[in-house]
């Protein structure tokens, strides 16, 4: 193994923290500023360089901004037009480049991915880390404040197996486990209670996924294979997304509307 590799291989064996992609975004969030402060306190030549780079990001992003935003927007384009002799009926037309079909691919992506993550809850609350999470004091005079015992409903898996208590960290407690979810089906008007496969995603935090925390505005995946539902190459749909519309650790129970 090279001299460097042994966070690679640390990642590989062990995984990240629960809370990476968390910090990860807020790094991220944090370098506008940090640019910002730089900016301010930079001198001299590092001054130079710096301002010369930023300025070169802010003309490459206008010209993103600026072939997107074109609309029927044609330009003569030499490599367009053809060799070689040409009929009468097109020697009124130029080679033109249209750059539309640029702005309308992307548009077409833009209402793709918006379409396919259309949800019923757009919007929710947040929660707190100190309303999901109960710090349990351990250790022989509770000094110890490591753990914490989790407050919402949670989904684990047929096959989970908890750590020892010594070194658990996150508490989820059985009573707080669901297994089954109530499903809506929009168009069918109809109620089914259907078997939880996962936790596809919490809008709280990445965090929660990953520890299959189920809030309000939670897309889940459910076993829909019992409604018969098929394709339209005829193959059975095993599994769809649902998402949560109440407060499941208040109602005891998961309702969702189907995301079809």
């Amino acid at each position: 193994m090279a001299q460097g590799d042994y966070i690679e291989e640390s990642i590989k064996r062990n995984g990240r923290r629960l809370d990476h992609e968390e910090r990860k975004r807020k790094r991220t969030a944090r370098d506008a500023h940090k640019q910002s402060a730089q900016a301010q306190t930079l001198h001299g030549h590092k001054a130079k360089l710096l301002h010369a780079r930023r300025y070169a990001e802010k003309v490459a992003m206008k010209k993103t901004i600026k072939a997107h935003e074109e609309r029927d927007v044609k330009a003569k384009d030499a490599t367009a037009m053809p060799e070689g002799a040409l009929p009468t009926y097109l020697l009124d037309r130029e080679g033109q480049n249209d750059a539309k079909a640029l702005s309308s691919a992307v548009k077409q992506k833009r209402k793709e991915k918006a379409g396919k993550f259309a949800v019923p809850l757009p919007k929710v609350r947040g929660i707190a880390e100190d309303e999901m999470f109960k710090v349990v004091k351990t250790g022989k005079t509770k000094r110890k404040g490591w753990k914490r015992m989790v407050t919402k409903a949670t989904f684990v898996g047929e096959d989970f197996t908890r750590k020892p208590p010594k070194l658990e960290r996150f508490i989820r407690p059985t009573a707080l486990r669901f297994k089954k979810a109530n499903v809506t089906h929009p168009e069918l008007k109809a109620t089914f209670q259907l078997p939880i496969l996962g936790v596809k995603k919490n809008p709280q935090s990445p965090m929660y996924t990953q520890l299959g925390v189920m809030t309000k505005g939670t897309v889940i995946e459910v076993n829909v294979s019992e409604l018969g539902l098929v394709t339209t190459g005829g193959k059975v749909v095993w599994g769809k997304y649902a998402q949560i519309t109440n407060n499941p650790e208040l109602d005891g129970c998961v309702n969702t509307i189907l995301l079809v």
